[in-house]
């Protein structure tokens, strides 16, 4: 479509009248395509795409839920990047990427395949001044710029990339560990693992506002398919470990989730459903993102895969600063022998978790 500028062309009235035309004859091109554009600041648009056995531009209600909720991990794990590199962030760096979050705005699925699209103002900026590293506090005064903290979500997914091509060229996950300084963490390896899975192909793609130069040195598409699975959750599961500390994971199922204080990450219980190890243990989150899939799979009556700090304590076991390192299948592909066992615990005390 041309779009006349100068009113004192000689061919302006035609060229006007023929674009005007084609906005009446297609309207749905213009509130799906153009106006969203116009209608916001200059933005770096971002787009998470999944296609499945579902016909072109549907997809399972369920799987839909999961790429809304991964694309959002993606942006808050790149935005987490941007304050400093991390294999496990958990709550560090919450707040600012959360801010960084809220200047973005969520678009239309595309015609022929389900797509998320994410409008990122690129001149916009986000306060530091409640970013905190550990025991350093960044500045009180300043400022990230949007694009800045895009082009780290960029960085981020491109070095998860570039582990996963390690993986596929030498079956090892050292590309991961050596990737965090790059931007490889746990909840961006979680977060394209929850865009690729229930996939036949996902793709992750950036338009760079042209308003602005483009960033050198990053990639604007990256593929993925269903062989990456497997490697992702091996690599979040690894770089979940606390390494200073005894490490613990369980596969089981989730019952009665809690929160004591809203805002806080939130417990719940787990019946093993593995031969060795406790046979209940009580789940102590680190992150409240993680709380959000272990309600999935209480819901959807799916195994869950956690992994934390075990500790005893009388008669219970406690998993500490637990991750959820992803949801299985169903209960029914898991046996039973373990669910139908006697429960451990005090005659007569009442089962809280």
């Amino acid at each position: 479509m041309i779009i006349p500028l100068d009113a004192a062309a000689p061919d302006y009235q035609h060229l006007m009248s023929h674009a005007l035309t084609q906005l009446a004859q297609r309207r749905d091109f213009w509130s799906r395509s153009l106006y969203p554009r116009l209608a916001v600041s200059a933005s770096d648009e971002f787009r998470f795409q999944k296609e499945s056995k579902a016909p072109s531009g549907l997809i399972a209600w369920r799987h839909g839920e999961r790429l809304v909720e991964s694309a959002r991990r993606t942006f808050l794990a790149g935005a987490k990047y941007y304050i400093g590199p991390g294999r496990h962030f958990v709550n560090r760096h919450g707040r600012f990427a959360t801010r960084y979050l809220d200047q973005i705005l969520m678009g239309q699925t595309a015609v022929g395949s389900y797509v998320i699209t994410a409008l990122a103002p690129s001149d916009a900026s986000i306060e530091l001044k409640q970013a905190f590293d550990g025991a350093a506090r960044l500045p009180d005064v300043g400022v990230a710029r949007v694009r800045s903290v895009n082009e780290a979500v960029v960085h981020a997914v491109g070095a998860t990339v570039e582990a996963l091509d390690h993986y596929r060229s030498s079956g090892s996950l050292a590309g991961f560990e050596q990737g965090v300084i790059g931007g490889v963490s746990y909840e961006m390896t979680n977060a394209i693992l929850g865009i690729t899975s229930n996939a036949d192909e996902a793709l992750i793609a950036v338009e760079w506002d042209q308003g602005q130069a483009r960033p050198e040195g990053v990639e604007s598409e990256f593929f993925f398919n269903a062989e990456d699975v497997a490697p992702l959750a091996q690599a979040a599961a690894k770089l979940a470990e606390d390494e200073s500390s005894t490490h613990f994971s369980v596969t089981g199922r989730v019952h009665l989730l809690a929160k004591k204080t809203a805002g806080s990450p939130g417990v719940f219980g787990i019946d093993s459903l593995q031969s060795q190890g406790p046979r209940k243990v009580r789940v102590r989150l680190a992150d409240d993102e993680d709380y959000h899939e272990a309600v999935r799979a209480h819901e959807e009556d799916l195994a869950i895969l956690v992994a934390g700090r075990l500790e005893k304590e009388g008669n219970l076991s406690w998993l500490y600063d637990a991750t959820v390192v992803r949801t299985l299948g169903s209960l029914d592909e898991f046996p039973t022998s373990r669910r139908s066992a006697p429960q451990e615990g005090i005659p007569g005390q009442l089962d809280m978790f």
